[in-house]
């Protein structure tokens, strides 16, 4: 079994409880308010605006002998440059407020999800961080372009309120494919753990971001 398999394998349990969260089952049906839309928005800008640092801090940190892997932090970094100003325009498209969404807090799920993420990085293993990428992207690739087109839908907003989601959805499945190459080649086996049980931390924290986002179940959907 590769690496990547095994890591899809023994985290099962944890994605399968995040695909259970009623936030996350309703807004696959589009059975979600704007507002919980807005403010989902507003958390997931709270996360994304770390992604760079956290991709610079933990490249930064690879070793010589795993130069390798420096060069695959880099290209991420490339791609993930500017993205919390999508969804900052997501949320104003849709009738909410950007600046305010700026100058907020996270939600505590959230705070400690990137605390975590820090810490990885910065006092353990910064390979380690492959972890949160896999969350994050294999969540988005699973479910974000049927997310999108299902809210769209039901709440009549025009397709550029879900730039973030969209360019993260099912048409990005390159993102997946670079993932899944190079976590392949990794074949330390601390790498391998702590990869695997950081991803287990995200899933359950991530979990715990959309359980947190307040959400009132619509008559059809109850």
């Amino acid at each position: 079994m590769n690496f990547f398999d095994r890591l899809q394998q023994e985290t099962a349990s944890e994605r399968d409880e995040l695909y259970r969260v009623p936030q996350i089952v309703d807004g696959m049906q589009g059975r979600i308010t704007r507002e919980t839309y807005i403010a989902y928005l507003t958390q997931a800008y709270h996360h994304v605006k770390h992604t760079l640092p956290l991709l610079m801090a933990a490249g930064s940190r690879i070793p010589p002998e795993k130069e390798w892997l420096r060069r695959s932090f880099a290209e991420y970094i490339e791609e993930e440059i500017g993205h919390e100003e999508w969804i900052l325009n997501d949320i104003r498209l849709a009738g909410g407020d950007a600046e305010a969404t700026r100058q907020s807090v996270p939600s505590l799920p959230v705070e400690l999800m990137t605390s975590y993420a820090y810490d990885l990085v910065m006092r353990r293993n910064p390979v380690g961080f492959f972890g949160m990428v896999f969350v994050l992207e294999g969540t988005s690739t699973a479910l974000a372009t049927h997310a999108a087109e299902a809210i769209q839908k039901s709440l009549n907003l025009k397709k550029d309120c879900f730039s973030y989601l969209l360019s993260h959805g099912a048409l990005d499945v390159s993102h997946m494919q670079f993932f899944e190459r190079t976590v392949n080649k990794i074949t330390n086996s601390t790498d391998q753990q702590d990869i695997i049980h950081s991803a287990r931390v995200i899933y359950h924290l991530f979990a715990e971001m959309f359980r947190s986002i307040p959400h009132e179940r619509t008559k059809e959907a109850a």
